[in-house]
């Protein structure tokens, strides 16, 4: 008895595999249940199985199905059910060559796109990026920041980026994008005319302008970056000091510093043994720093109302000077300090010719309004 019921057992056991095998012979049902969180791609696990006529195709929200037939990409379906025929399969009928219908069964990869946003993925510089800034030379800074992406066109993806891949993750593809990332910041920085203390308060515009130019280069690989934030940008601790030290100079009111100084020299010098002799050490001090400080920041700022100072006097404002004709020679011009001498000493006549800017032609000495009275202390001519 125990011999014929292990012989029934074996057969048992032996019909079932044959049912089992006969019912998985054919794929029907082809479907992915995404609980992962991470995966980017999916291979349908075939395991040499074939589809059979009539499968039903589902693609949930979110998800795109690509058929591969031989490594060449074919048919590409987006969200909805599906039933596997002909008419909905027209990129692989024809790479199959079924001229007369649907062959039943066939052989397909089959990989499923995820497309919705990927979130809180992180960046940042592993090394230092060296600028140029205009104000404060060669600075080292270093960025970090967070981004979003998504698949926008999943067969362009898998051609380029995940290849046959059974299954693809952001973890496979964020060092290749960071890298991406962080030539492109570098860019964006560099050539985003920023100057290197505004860059703190200009986090939003250089975050946008980030990312126009990285999905510039990720449409290429199917993706789209759909947000991208720069959290942070730092710098030496010495760049820093240089810049809120020039901050704050920038924003003192000169006369009240120079006021506070005094104050402060005085306190000082009346408890040291100097006295009064200290407090003017300190007064002049005082003073004499905050107008120098004062002076360099207008200077540099181009506000300063008094210019630096001059060992050669400008020209008197509003001085006449005139040109006069000798011996049919044009000489001058002269001022009205030389015009005088020349009268007394008859080189300049009351029928001299003489010119000014805005004289339409010449005219004679004594004519001029501004030389008429030269010519009143000078005798005239002798007669006959």
């Amino acid at each position: 008895l125990l011999y014929l019921h292990k012989i029934f057992f074996i057969q048992q056991r032996s019909t079932m595999g044959f049912f089992d095998k006969l019912r998985n012979e054919f794929i029907d049902i082809i479907q992915w249940e995404d609980n992962s969180g991470d995966t980017l791609v999916w291979k349908f696990p075939r395991y040499n199985n074939e589809i059979k006529m009539n499968a039903k195709l589902t693609v949930r929200e979110s998800q795109q199905a690509i058929f591969l037939n031989e490594g060449t990409i074919a048919d590409v379906y987006q969200p909805g059910m599906y039933t596997l025929q002909t008419q909905n399969m027209p990129i692989l009928a024809t790479l199959k060559g079924w001229k007369y219908g649907f062959e039943s069964p066939f052989k397909a990869d089959v990989f499923f796109i995820s497309t919705r946003q990927f979130t809180d993925q992180r960046w940042g510089t592993k090394n230092a990026i060296t600028l140029n800034d205009p104000r404060f030379g060669m600075i080292e800074l270093r960025a970090f920041g967070t981004f979003a992406f998504r698949i926008a066109e999943g067969g362009k993806f898998i051609k380029e980026i995940a290849g046959t891949s059974g299954e693809f993750t952001t973890e496979e593809i964020n060092g290749q994008l960071r890298s991406l990332i962080v030539t492109k910041f570098t860019n964006a920085i560099g050539n985003g005319n920023i100057p290197i203390d505004k860059v703190a308060a200009s986090l939003e515009d250089l975050s946008q302008l980030c990312q126009d130019k990285l999905n510039e280069d990720f449409e290429a690989y199917g993706l789209k970056i759909t947000k991208f934030l720069v959290e942070n940008v730092s710098m030496p601790d010495d760049i820093k000091k240089e810049i809120f030290d020039y901050s704050r100079l920038d924003r003192i009111d000169m006369q009240k510093l120079a006021q506070f100084k005094t104050a402060q020299s005085i306190e000082i010098a009346a408890e040291n043994p100097g006295g009064i002799a200290g407090a003017g050490v300190g007064l002049g001090v005082g003073l004499g720093m905050g107008q120098t400080i004062s002076n360099a920041l207008g200077n540099a700022s181009g506000t300063n109302p008094q210019p630096p100072a001059n060992t050669t006097p400008p020209p008197i404002p509003g001085a006449i000077l005139f040109f006069v004709a000798s011996n049919g020679q044009q000489t001058g011009p002269f001022n009205a300090e030389q015009l005088a001498q020349m009268t007394q000493s008859g080189a300049l006549k009351r029928e001299s010719m003489v010119w000014k800017t805005g004289m339409a032609q010449w005219a004679e000495a004594s004519l001029v309004a501004e030389l008429s009275d030269l010519f009143n202390n000078v005798p005239p001519p002798l007669p006959g």
